[in-house]
């Protein structure tokens, strides 16, 4: 289950210092770096009853059971039962859709209902009025979604197959988080991204496209338990699709920009230029958060790399990473 407090608006992004090592770059170089596998079993498809809804799997079921609320479902929730069924402990687990605190009470976990927040039973609602916590408040040093914040390290580390500690761990953490755990909170919240009237709408985000698989309020039947399992398999392929990205594109073109960074003296006594010894590499958000991380004083206004052609290309760094206006440009005034 994801949830956010209105807390969100005043979250500042906070920087990591990542050096990567030799080991995690022959991870990611490993032919199995992208091999993931998602866990999401069938669901058996039930007539509509008075009874609460359970998934069951096609494996025998297991004594754990995960539940969360009936009826129409979220993208929040979807996400936090494809996230809990990736665990060793939870992989084979019934959910069991439900708004009976009877049946609640016998779930191992909860999500999304329930009205309690509770770590230590695994109680983790948002909607009850007692819910006074933002996530600065309930992790400091991060902000995430209740699931996310209290599994998403042990989950990363199982599919990235490195230690819960390790450094490339936290850096996915953050990254998942900032682009598509905070999106999938803050629409459930009905935070906006933005002050004032929107200019156009966005209707095909992940939580849209969830939405969507809910029966149409016309339709004869008004079963969700289908719409939930393609629903559960929508978002854990996009997340696996998304860990895959960070894993085998956006983490190497960090080591080779941090490579460039560390070794741009050598290049020019200056510290001002940096050189990419093979070019297409994405370079600009990764320079920006290295040079804070990394604590470069003199700020860095030119990229060498080679074309495809084989020639030398130059390029200015921009002031900041949307910006129009190059840093040597504004240097001279």
């Amino acid at each position: 289950m994801f949830s956010v407090s209105v807390s969100l608006r005043k979250l500042t992004k906070i920087s990591f210092y990542v050096p990567l090592c030799k080991r995690v770059g022959s991870l990611l170089s490993s032919p199995h770096s992208s091999v993931f596998t998602v866990n999401c079993n069938c669901i058996v498809k039930r007539h509509m009853s008075s009874e609460p809804k359970r998934i069951r799997t096609e494996k025998k079921m297991s004594a754990k059971k995960i539940g969360t609320h009936n009826g129409t479902f979220h993208c929040d929730e979807v996400l936090a039962c494809f996230f809990l069924r990736q665990l060793p402990e939870y992989a084979d687990a019934e959910i069991v859709r439900s708004r009976d605190p009877a049946v609640l009470a016998e779930c191992d976990i909860v999500v999304d209902v329930g009205g309690e927040f509770d770590p230590k039973r695994h109680r983790y609602d948002h909607h009850q009025r007692g819910f006074t916590e933002s996530f600065n408040s309930l992790c400091p040093e991060n902000s995430a979604g209740l699931i996310y914040l209290h599994f998403g390290r042990r989950l990363l580390a199982q599919l990235m197959q490195l230690k819960e500690d390790d450094r490339v761990v936290e850096v996915l953490y953050n990254k998942l988080y900032e682009n598509f755990v905070e999106e999938v909170d803050a629409i459930d919240n009905g935070i906006s991204q933005y002050d004032g009237k929107a200019r156009y709408k966005i209707s095909s985000t992940l939580s849209s496209r969830v939405g969507y698989l809910n029966p149409r309020w016309n339709s004869k039947s008004q079963d969700t338990e289908e719409g939930f399992r393609k629903a559960m398999k929508l978002v854990g392929e996009e997340f696996m699709d998304r860990v895959d990205f960070y894993k085998s594109s956006w983490l190497p073109a960090r080591e080779v920009v941090e490579a460039a960074v560390k070794e741009r003296h050598q290049v020019d006594p200056s510290g001002e230029v940096v050189l990419f010894s093979q070019g297409g590499c994405p370079w600009k958000e990764h320079l920006f958060d290295l040079e804070n991380e990394l604590q470069v004083e003199t700020q860095i206004k030119f990229v060498l790399y080679p074309d495809q052609n084989g020639h030398w290309r130059v390029q200015c760094v921009p002031a900041d990473l949307h910006s129009f206006q190059n840093r040597y440009f504004i240097s001279l005034f």
